[in-house]
């Protein structure tokens, strides 16, 4: 007998190109539990902390899940966005998904987002995508710079969802884009309009990018060789000198070394060299959270003028601008080449 054919559509049905964007994460509000779930998932991770957990687990449980979030409550309620009731980053993360789809409409492709750690959950998002019929998924950290407790645990966490899957996806994972010709641009114009639009013209720019244990680094993490390339090929596309770009790192938790130097440190020391007209970005996010408008905008901005600063900007992250939807559709295209 013969066999009969499935409709075309059917076909076409089950077999969308699914598009996930992937970050870090942040808690569903401000008060202590929603911050301490989060911190604890967060913290929790074996990629972010290395630290064996027979030895991590009770540091965490006794000590640093008493008081950190408290704290961290209070500095989400500084830069939470009131009009939408969220996070900045999910916010922010939830327009680049939207404009992203807008983009790519009319080519049967389902684009979402979702956070490595809290909620939308990556599991969620690809449940929803295998339940629209996506056969082929395109995972996108949005981290521009490679590192293993970023890209390596945002696509840890969605490996580990494929795996309950009876039907698996066939996946594809886009790389870090710390030297794509397209986000160097889209940086280098941000950082120039940036610095344009400022009543005075600053002594010193830095690129802050987020920390990272020195031991890391020194087991074969490239993150900082990334950093450092990104820094210099957005120096060289503005034609900066190299004491005009600078790179510094934020974000340092706990007793051991990280990353240097420090961008707290940095800003306290710039006056006294009689740099005291300052503006920092963050090119480690490619959207503003709560390292970027609470730990720089407002804890780095008054660091510095209790230091003697005079002038301070923070330039913002490239959030879902035109040029930043320009890159990213680039590079979505570029990975998705053979599947469209």
């Amino acid at each position: 007998m013969p066999q009969i054919s499935p409709p075309v559509s059917s076909l076409r049905q089950n077999s969308r190109i699914g598009v996930l964007l992937l970050n870090l994460g942040t808690p569903d509000g401000t008060d202590y539990w929603s911050v301490r779930r989060y911190l604890g998932e967060f913290l929790s991770d074996p990629r972010v902390i290395e630290t064996p957990k027979l030895i991590w687990w009770p540091i965490l449980n006794l000590f640093i899940l008493s008081t950190r979030p408290q704290k961290s409550a209070h500095a989400y309620s500084l830069i939470w966005d009131r009009q939408n009731n969220d996070s900045p980053l999910r916010v922010i993360t939830r327009a680049q998904s939207e404009n992203l789809a807008q983009r790519l409409a009319g080519e049967d492709i389902m684009v979402d987002f979702a956070m490595r750690y809290g909620n939308p959950s990556t599991r969620s998002a690809l449940e929803r995508m295998e339940a629209a019929g996506c056969r082929k998924i395109l995972l996108v950290p949005l981290y521009p710079q490679y590192s293993a407790t970023t890209t390596a645990t945002a696509n840890d966490k969605a490996f580990d969802a494929l795996r309950a899957m009876r039907w698996q996806p066939a996946v594809r994972t886009a790389p870090a884009y710390f030297d794509d010709a397209n986000y160097v641009a889209a940086l280098g114009d941000s950082i120039r309009d940036g610095v344009a639009a400022l009543d005075f013209e600053p002594d010193v720019v830095l690129t802050s990018y987020h920390g990272l244990p020195q031991s890391y680094v020194d087991r074969g993490d490239p993150y900082e060789k990334h950093c450092h390339e990104t820094t210099r090929l957005v120096r060289d596309y503005l034609g900066w000198p190299e004491d005009k770009l600078k790179v510094t790192f934020q974000s340092r938790f706990g007793p051991t070394q990280w990353l240097a130097p420090a961008t707290d440190k940095t800003l306290e020391s710039l006056p006294g060299q009689g740099k005291k007209k300052v503006a920092v970005l963050a090119p480690a996010f490619h959207a503003d959270c709560i390292e970027t408008l609470e730990e720089i905008s407002i804890g780095g901005r008054e660091s510095f003028l209790a230091a003697g600063g005079e002038k301070f900007a923070y330039i913002p992250c490239l959030n879902a601008s035109p040029a930043s939807m320009d890159m990213i559709e680039a590079m979505v295209r570029r990975e998705l080449s053979g599947w469209l």
